[in-house]
């Protein structure tokens, strides 16, 4: 195993209260409607600004969108805090030599903001965000495009994700695929496409990560 790829909301950042609390103000001001979280989960797939672009009715995208990072840099220390377990664990894989990766669907405006905030800006080998694909999770373009820009072959990395979209996109880029279920927010409660190992804390990430080394010796 040489890379580990994550993605991000709910997977390394407990980011999502303020994807939901952005959006929420965005379709408020915008379009005078009160959406749910999970409303909001279900628009899931694009970008921010895909999703504004595809379901605000009202046709001022810009200012929406505008608005949307405005509010979520505005109340991002407040509603996202550092998680030192995660912290620790990207540091112990940098450390063992593994190459690190993300694929989300984040805009890269959101997640620099989420990456400078909880000091993550320099972990990553290959990032490849909402805007660097032409077709979102589920497909696997995202995760074939990291393992590519990382030089790695598919059977020599995983994909960690906490929704069914980040499962069926490895699954089709054919890497080991690893719902994960560890931080107080994630996207998906029950898989409805099984991943290859579900795992509910890093701790047990790490000990699997471990067994696998030690039986690959």
């Amino acid at each position: 195993m040489k890379a580990i790829i994550f993605d991000f909301d709910g997977t390394l950042a407990d980011t999502l209260p303020v994807c939901f609390y952005a959006f929420q103000v965005v379709f408020k001001e915008f379009d005078n409607i009160d959406v749910t979280a999970d409303e909001i989960k279900a628009m899931f797939g694009p970008s921010e600004t895909g999703i504004i672009k595809e379901n605000l009715t009202d046709p001022n995208h810009d200012n929406a969108i505008e608005l949307y990072y405005e509010k979520y840099s505005e109340k991002h220390k407040e509603l996202v805090h550092e998680n030192e377990e995660i912290n620790d664990l990207l540091l112990l894989l940098k450390r063992e030599g593994y190459k690190l990766g993300i694929v989300t669907g984040k805009a890269s405006r959101s997640l620099l903001i989420s990456l400078e905030c909880l000091h993550m800006n320099d972990l990553f080998d290959v990032i490849i965000t909402g805007d660097d694909v032409i077709i979102p999770k589920p497909h696997p373009e995202g995760v074939k495009k990291a393992l590519a820009q990382l030089n790695i072959k598919n059977t020599d990395a995983i994909f960690l994700g906490d929704s069914d979209a980040d499962i069926q996109a490895g699954r089709q880029a054919n890497v080991h695929t690893i719902g994960v279920q560890w931080l107080p927010n994630y996207q998906t409660l029950e898989f409805s496409v099984q991943p290859d190992q579900k795992i509910s804390s890093v701790k047990e990430f790490i000990q699997s990560l471990t067994k696998c080394k030690y039986e690959q010796q």
